[in-house]
């Protein structure tokens, strides 16, 4: 059984991570903090302790495990909870230092990027993309010190697999929500346009995430990958439909005035009358046989258990 090494897997999204990995690795999770000596670990789970954005702590746990596969999934998750020089520094640091340790040990990379390298949810006001539905080749143009360290992180992941001859895989996920917990169907945000207009009311599924992680991982490790070693590949990862469930080109109608005549409109993958996204899914179905299986319409009040990885 290989193993894959998960920072950040005591996360929110993390966990859905780790226990969907432990179905078939042998799965280390790093965290900032130890669980501690005393807990039982789910199967095929362990634990460690660094701070990743420490160099040498990094590249010491990454070389001691030595993983087959590295999952970077810890960051400051978003822009306003802390000094932007902190948001931006840690997680740059952090994904240099265990991107550089896994391209060090031949591991196969996924790392979490995220919507927010495209710039428009922090962004003040909230720029109109260029194209409809929005494409992992649309240009990347944050104003916010997360959105931007999304961005250098994926150039670090284009650097390494380059530079070691391995495979990398930038997953962008939109607004993470959880089975019985979505945040995107509360009544403040279905009763206020405003509230989701900043990433055109998408989201996806924690365990769609999870699912795209795999996927990602195994399709970079087979005979045939769909990521070669050398290369970086970033892949949107959104829900098929927007939270709002109404015709997204009428939504942003509504939100923004119009439809700038300047922004290209692929009729093919976004006709009048769609409730579907606003990001093109399409490169991670081409490359990993991905696409999102769950929707608010069931997922919002499903009663899923939250994963448990270990207990004391």
């Amino acid at each position: 059984m290989e193993t894959v090494l998960v920072t950040g897997g005591r996360g929110a999204s993390g966990r859905w991570i780790v226990d969907r990995l432990a179905d078939d690795y042998e799965v280390v999770v790093v965290d900032y903090d130890h669980p501690g000596p005393d807990v039982d670990p789910a199967p095929h789970v362990s634990f460690r302790a660094a701070d990743l954005a420490d160099r040498g702590e990094a590249l010491d746990t990454v070389h001691a495990v030595d993983p087959d596969a590295v999952v970077h999934w810890a960051a400051i998750p978003v822009a306003g909870t802390h000094p932007d020089g902190r948001v931006f520094e840690t997680n740059v640091h952090a994904a240099k230092n265990v991107l550089d340790a896994a391209g060090r040990a031949d591991a196969r990379i996924v790392q979490a990027s995220s919507d927010g390298a495209y710039g428009f949810f922090f962004a003040d006001p909230t720029p109109f993309p260029d194209e409809l539905p929005i494409t992992e080749g649309h240009p990347l143009r944050p104003e916010d010190p997360y959105g931007l360290s999304k961005v250098t992180a994926e150039a670090a992941a284009g650097a390494v697999a380059r530079r070691e001859s391995v495979p990398a895989v930038s997953i962008r996920p939109s607004w993470i929500q959880f089975p019985g917990a979505y945040a995107c169907r509360s009544d403040e945000y279905v009763g206020d346009l405003d509230a989701g207009a900043g990433n055109f009311w998408s989201y996806v599924d924690a365990r769609d995430v999870a699912d795209l992680v795999v996927t990602a991982l195994t399709g970079t490790g087979g005979s045939d990958p769909a990521v070669t070693p050398g290369a970086h590949e970033a892949v949107n990862c959104v829900a098929a439909d927007n939270a709002l469930g109404r015709p997204l080109l009428d939504l942003l109608r509504e939100a923004y005035g119009a439809v700038p005549a300047d922004c290209e409109i692929d009729g093919s993958a976004l006709a009048e009358g769609d409730d579907r996204g606003a990001y093109a899914i399409a490169k991670a179905e081409r490359l990993f046989g991905w696409t999102p299986a769950r929707s608010w319409r069931e997922a919002a009040d499903a009663e899923v258990d939250e994963p448990t990885l270990f207990e004391r």
